[in-house]
Order: C-alpha cells, then sequence, then structure tokens
C-alpha cells in the first residue's frame, strides 16, 4: 500500500534479495518488473490488435478448459514492491507457478505505484505477451474495471489478490478484510473500556481497505462514548503518508486515546510521528502482521498494540492454484475466497510466526 522503505531497511533487503531481485529490470512504464525469462512484455504486438468474440454469459478463452494446456505464463502487478508485504505476494506467485509448470514458467511482477495510469498499462502489455493468467492488486477498485473488461475479453484469466474489484473476474482471493476491521477496533473499544477519542488513518479508494474501515466502524458504533476524530484523512497506505497524516492530526487534536491504522506501513508513520511530536497518550492497532509492526508490538518502547495479520503469500500461490484450475476447465466453488484475520496483540506476539 508509491511506499519508501520502512524502518527495518535490513530485513527487507532480506526478503527483496532472493528469488525476485536477481532477476529484476525496469520497465519502459518505469515500473520495477521482475521477469524469469528475457521475454519483455513489451516486445509484443499492441493489445488492440487482439480480435476475439464476446459472450456475455461466457466470455471466449481460447487458452481455457483444454485438460492438456500447461501454464506458461503469469502476470502480477501489486501496489508497491517497497512494501515488504507486496514482495511476499510476489514471492508466493512465483513459488507457485514454479512448482505447477516448472521452471519454463514466466512470472513476471510489477508494482502499480497506486498508479491507475501505469496499472491500465501494466495490464495492456499482459496481454499483448499473450500471458495466462494475471494476478491483480487493484491501484483503484472502481477504476481499473475497463483494463479487467479488456483482458478478460481477450481470453485472460483474471485472479483479483489482497483487495476486491468492481468488475467481473475469474475469482477474488482476499483475506477477511471486514473482520481484521472488526477485529482491530474490538480490541481499541475494549482496552478503552467503551470511551475514549479515536483516530482512524484511512487509505487508498480500495475494496480492502473500505471494508476495513467499515468493520471498524460497525464495531465503534456500539460505543456511543467513544468518539471517532477523524476517519477520511488518506495515508496511502505508506509509512510517508502515516506520518504525515498523523503529523496533521496531532496538530488538530491534543487528545487521543487509539489509533486505527488501515495497514501497517501507515501504522509505523503514526508512530514515527508520535514520537516527533513526544506524545505518547494514545496506542495504535494496524492491519497486515508485517514484521516492523510485530517487532514494536513486542517492543516495550513502540506504541504499536496490536495488528490483524494477513498471508500474503498465502492468498498469491491460492490464486495461481485456482487460475491454473480455470486455465484447465475447473472452475472454483465459490469465485470469493476469504482468509481469516488473527490479532497478534503484546500478550501473544510471542507466538507470532509472521509471514
Amino acid at each position: 500500500m508509491n511506499v519508501k522503505k520502512i524502518a527495518f531497511t535490513a530485513t527487507l533487503l532480506s526478503i527483496i534479495s532472493g528469488t525476485l531481485v536477481s532477476c529484476t529490470n525496469v520497465s519502459p512504464n518505469g515500473d520495477t518488473a521482475t521477469n524469469t525469462d528475457t521475454k519483455d512484455v513489451n516486445d509484443t504486438k499492441d493489445v488492440n490488435d487482439t480480435n476475439i468474440q464476446i459472450n456475455n454469459s461466457d466470455r471466449l478463452r481460447p487458452t481455457v478448459g483444454n485438460h492438456n494446456t500447461k501454464l506458461r505464463s503469469v502476470g502480477v502487478t501489486v501496489g508497491d514492491l517497497s512494501n515488504p508485504f507486496f514482495v511476499v505476494m510476489a514471492q508466493g506467485a512465483e513459488q507457485e507457478a514454479k512448482k505447477i509448470g516448472g521452471n519454463d514458467v514466466r512470472v513476471t511482477v510489477v508494482s502499480s505505484g497506486y498508479d491507475l495510469n501505469q496499472q491500465f498499462n501494466q495490464i495492456e502489455n499482459f496481454v499483448a505477451a499473450n500471458t495466462d493468467m494475471i494476478i491483480l492488486n487493484a491501484a483503484d477498485s472502481k477504476g481499473i474495471r475497463p483494463a479487467v473488461e479488456q483482458a478478460r475479453q481477450a481470453g485472460k484469466i483474471v485472479i483479483a489478490v489482497d483487495t476486491g474489484v468492481d468488475a467481473e473476474v475469474d475469482a477474488t482471493v482476499t483475506t477477511n478484510n471486514l473482520q481484521a476491521g472488526e477485529i482491530s477496533c474490538q480490541y481499541i473499544a475494549d482496552r478503552l473500556k467503551g470511551q475514549g477519542n479515536v483516530v482512524i488513518v484511512n487509505g487508498p479508494p480500495v475494496t480492502s481497505v473500505i471494508q476495513r474501515v467499515d468493520g471498524c466502524l460497525k464495531v465503534l458504533a456500539k460505543y456511543p462514548n467513544i468518539k471517532i476524530l477523524s476517519k477520511d484523512q488518506n495515508a496511502e497506505g505508506s509509512r510517508d503518508g502515516g506520518l504525515r497524516v498523523m503529523s496533521d492530526l496531532l496538530v488538530t487534536f491534543p487528545k487521543i486515546d487509539a489509533v486505527f491504522a488501515i495497514n501497517d506501513p501507515s501504522g509505523v508513520g503514526v508512530d514515527l510521528a508520535a514520537n516527533q511530536a513526544k506524545r505518547q497518550d494514545f496506542f495504535i492497532v494496524g492491519v497486515d502482521g508485517a514484521p516492523e509492526a510485530i517487532q514494536a508490538i513486542a517492543s516495550q518502547d513502540s506504541l504499536y498494540a496490536a495488528t490483524a495479520t494477513q498471508n500474503p503469500r498465502g492468498m498469491t500461490q491460492k490464486a495461481v492454484q485456482v487460475g491454473n484450475d480455470i486455465l484447465h476447465g475447473k472452475k472454483p466453488e465459490s469465485p470469493d475466497i476469504l482468509i481469516p484475520a488473527k490479532l497478534i496483540t503484546k500478550e501473544n506476539v510471542s507466538t507470532s510466526t509472521g509471514w
């Protein structure tokens, strides 16, 4: 959820130094691309050359439904590869694709930087490269619809991950984000004993973020003595955004008891803002289960109190599995696949294995 490298630089470098960075290049769009062979997605014909008849009830899939079809290529577009959450997602997709199709499978990973136009170009490039499957972490759940429709009309399998999209896709694999918001803010309500001032540090307009905030608001609505001071400030899901937004909120509100951050990078930014302002009067709850959040929760000096964990590797592994099944004519029992969230607090942080 473009994001600067967050606090645990050494950890991130060790993650990226694995299979991804060893084959990283920069595409003409300016986004970071990871390819498992030398074929560039921009070396193929323009997507507009594709000419396939469409049936509204069941789009034609030239490569789908043949039991002898082999997975050849996977395109992955995520929010931002400087966020370790998305690095792990990319690793999960690549590992599962190689497990299914062997080392000959081409996996291309790109970062949209939450730029809708850039993600449009990335999807068009995947289509032009005749990519079998597109794993999509949407930059904008509604705005990306035309690109999704174009890809599916071209016969491509599209699996949404981490956040849903306002378009017809083959499947959606996400954390139960409503649940993540609910358990996070139930923790806040319980710790405040039903009374206090709460700030919600919001994020990009994608389904996952909207659902987390909805879950939080649903819980806090049960407590009339909890006042929500702010809920609409977009920190862009980033550390720098969390620092910027929270710095302003600390000036505006002299009394804050708790902060719900829609993801851990922005929560880390909130923590940094508090340190800079020398404010110790509130605690922070985030979502992701990111290593830096786990480390902060375990620390005695941090305001970070809890995070609702996700499974980024598991999400993309499941997405590739489902996409491969569809490629061979087997549709999932349900197109909406939810992965439960679990709350990590200071009481159980020692048992967390992280990502």
